[in-house]
Formats: C-alpha cells, sequence, structure tokens
C-alpha cells in the first residue's frame, strides 16, 4: 500500500494538521493509565518540529456521543505529551471556532497546538462536510497518523482529505507495512479473540475461520458460541441474535478444518465486581446464578500446546474480566504464552487496548513481535474490509 508519507511533502514553515489517535485509558481518578499511544506519534511529531513545522495536533477521547464531557477532555493528554517531548504542547479549548483560528494563526514553526475532543462535537462521527472542511481550513497539510480509527469515516480522519493534501506519519505507515505482511502468514496460525461482545467482532470471526489453522475464542463472546452449542451459560446476557452467526461460524471453520477452541471449564462469579464469590467449574456448563468471568485452568491448559505450536499468532481481546486481579489469570496466562512463542520464533502481533494494558500487566510487551495502536482497524484490514482513513490518502 504505497501511500504518500509525511516524508515526501514538504512541511517548513507550514501549519501542519496532524490526526492522532490519543484515546487513551484513564484509570478512576481521570489520570492517563497507558500513554503507548503517545509515545507511538512521537516520531511523527519530532519529525515534523525538525522540518520547522507549525503542529495542530487533534484526536478523540472516549465516546462523549457529540457533547462536552469534562472528563473527557484532552487537556490532561497535552501535559502528558508535553512531559514525553520534553517541550510545551499549547491547548485549545475546542477544536473549531473563532479562538481556535487565533490560537493556530499565533502558532509558530516549531510549536505544538492540541485541539479539545473533536468528538464533543455531533458533527465529527457524522463526517459532516462543514465541519471537516472548518478542520481543514487550520491547516496547509493534513498527516493521517491516527492508525486506531482509520476505520472509521469520521470528519477528521475522511472528509478533511478533500480539502488539504494529505499524506501518513510513520505509525500508520509503519502499522499497514506490518499487516500486509500478515496477509500470507507463516503456519501454523492461530487467532485468539476476546472481548465482550461477538457483535463487535462478528466479521472478523467469520473470516479467520477458513484462513487460521486454530481460532481460540474467550471473553464474554464465548459464552455465545457455548449457547450456540446448547451449552448452559448461567446468567450471563449473551447476545441471542448472533447464536444463529455463531453456529454458522463453527460450521464454516469445521469445513476449513480449523479448529474452535472454546473454554472448557470457567472461573464463576455472583457479580462482576472486586470481592465478589468466585469458584471454578468442574466442567463446561455455568450453572443458573452465575456468571462466566474467565477461563478455567483446564481450558489454559488446552489452549497452550496450541499457541506453543504456532508459527504465526493473532489476538485481540481479553479472555476474561482482567481488570478484576481475581479474573484474570487467563488473559495473563494467555499473555505469557504468546510471549513465549514468540521468544522461540513465532512472530506476534497484539492489538485492542485492553489486550496491550494485558500484555503490559504480565510484563511481556516487549517481548510481542507487533503491538498495534488500532485493534479494530487491524482486524478489519485483516478481514479484507477498505480503512476509509488509509484509502483516502493518494496513493504515491
Amino acid at each position: 500500500m504505497a501511500k504518500i508519507s509525511v516524508k515526501e511533502v514538504e512541511v517548513k514553515n507550514k501549519k501542519v494538521l496532524v490526526r492522532v489517535d490519543f484515546n487513551v485509558p484513564l484509570d478512576a481518578d481521570g489520570n492517563i493509565a497507558n500513554d503507548k499511544r503517545l509515545q507511538a506519534v512521537a516520531p511523527t511529531i519530532k519529525y515534523l518540529l525538525e522540518q520547522g513545522a507549525a503542529i495542530i495536533l487533534m484526536s478523540h477521547l472516549g465516546r462523549p456521543n457529540g457533547k462536552v464531557v469534562p472528563s473527557l477532555s484532552l487537556k490532561p493528554v497535552a501535559a502528558r505529551l508535553g512531559e514525553i517531548l520534553k517541550k510545551e504542547v499549547k491547548f485549545a479549548n475546542d477544536c473549531v471556532g473563532r479562538e481556535v483560528r487565533k490560537a493556530v494563526q499565533e502558532l509558530k514553526s516549531g510549536e505544538i497546538l492540541l485541539l479539545e475532543n473533536l468528538r464533543f462535537h455531533p458533527e465529527e462521527e457524522k463526517n459532516d462536510g462543514k465541519f471537516a472542511k472548518e478542520l481543514a481550513s487550520l491547516g496547509e497539510v493534513f498527516v493521517q497518523e491516527a492508525f486506531g480509527t482509520v476505520h472509521r469515516a469520521h470528519a477528521s480522519t475522511f472528509g478533511i482529505t478533500k480539502y488539504l493534501n494529505s499524506c501518513i506519519g510513520f505509525l500508520v505507515e509503519k502499522e499497514i507495512n506490518f499487516l500486509e505482511g500478515m496477509m500470507n502468514p507463516p503456519r501454523p496460525f492461530v487467532a485468539i479473540i476476546g472481548g465482550a461482545k461477538i457483535s463487535d467482532k462478528i466479521g472478523i470471526l467469520a473470516n479467520l475461520a477458513d484462513k487460521v489453522n486454530a481460532l481460540v475464542i474467550g471473553g464474554a463472546m464465548a459464552y455465545t458460541f457455548l449457547l450456540a452449542k446448547n451449552i448452559k451459560v448461567g446468567n450471563f446476557l449473551v447476545e441471542l441474535d448472533k447464536v444463529e452467526k455463531a453456529r454458522e461460524i463453527l460450521l464454516k471453520a469445521l469445513a476449513a478444518k480449523c479448529r474452535v477452541i472454546l473454554p472448557i471449564d470457567h472461573v464463576i462469579a455472583t457479580k462482576i465486581e472486586n470481592g465478589a464469590e468466585f469458584k471454578i467449574t468442574q466442567d463446561i456448563d455455568i450453572p443458573d446464578g452465575w456468571l462466566g468471568v474467565d477461563i478455567g485452568p483446564n481450558s489454559i491448559s488446552r489452549i497452550a500446546p496450541i499457541i506453543a505450536e504456532a508459527q504465526t499468532i493473532l489476538w485481540n481481546g481479553p479472555v476474561g474480566v482482567f481488570e478484576i486481579d481475581e479474573f484474570s489469570k487467563g488473559t495473563i496466562e494467555i499473555a505469557k504464552y504468546v510471549a513465549k512463542a514468540t521468544e522461540a520464533g513465532a512472530a506476534s502481533i497484539v492489538g485492542g487496548g485492553d489486550s496491550i494494558s494485558a500484555v503490559k500487566k504480565a510484563g511481556v510487551a516487549k517481548k510481542i513481535t507487533h503491538i498495534s495502536t488500532g485493534g479494530g482497524a487491524s482486524l478489519e484490514f485483516l478481514e479484507g474490509k477498505p480503512l476509509p482513513g488509509i484509502d483516502a490518502i493518494a496513493d504515491k
């Protein structure tokens, strides 16, 4: 995918508008829990500074649904980014409007300005043309560096490219190059897909079913597949409208001789919260009144050799409620097995915020071949779907 790179565009003494993905996880106190996404775009920002550009950064944070939500302000991100770059990062209290235009006009070459949360405006996710044009009016060049959002046709990722000369940054270039290399990967190819909802990942599950040698399914979505096999899943809120689709995926995998690995035992709890009563099931069924919150020890033992034999591993999504220590063992063990397989020569790609947090929690992040800043974008790319935020950039 030979898109125009930031290195091929003249940026000296120009206002350069950079779409970044600063949708960072926040802790209970509103502090940045993981700054990997800030670290990831630092090389592009530093390059632009070296070239004498005035840099305007724009991003979203969380899901404010088109309204101003103070707890989702990007102001703390500006402070943390300044610490990383060892340089002041100015902050604008909005992303459009008179005050923003004034701040941009006053911005000098070698300075950085971060705009407030794009999604405080409903026009952003609607890809509103007027909003995109107003954003574009702030800069002279547009750099796409938000890999985590390139699968969405929003005003700041897609619409804006109609009005500015556009290119990709170093992070997006690195992500695409790596993923293209995964299109025909060494085998055995094992995919580990977890997370809360099957609806979020049903497309990738269907696509992977005849492309991988083994498909390990964990997290809450596993219970939809178990229900599709008429196995009791207790009180978990299964996506009933996706049960038939789960059956279709299981049949597709069977026809393609792809092994589908589902939990065979579980950690179950009365509530999904710290201090809740929990225990391990003796078999695959979850009794009424209980919720599945992690895979059990027999499931871990079953998955371990499959990961060990793999030459390529794709992991997106935890296999349990790993944020709670009592329910994190399955996810942490998976992380350690993936790291061990990588050390033995396998190629591993981990995507999605929760999966990244999991490998960090397990202390094995540095052992993973590639940690992607865009879980959803990575999955959709491998699914064969177009990425609007990439496709909108001109080819070389």
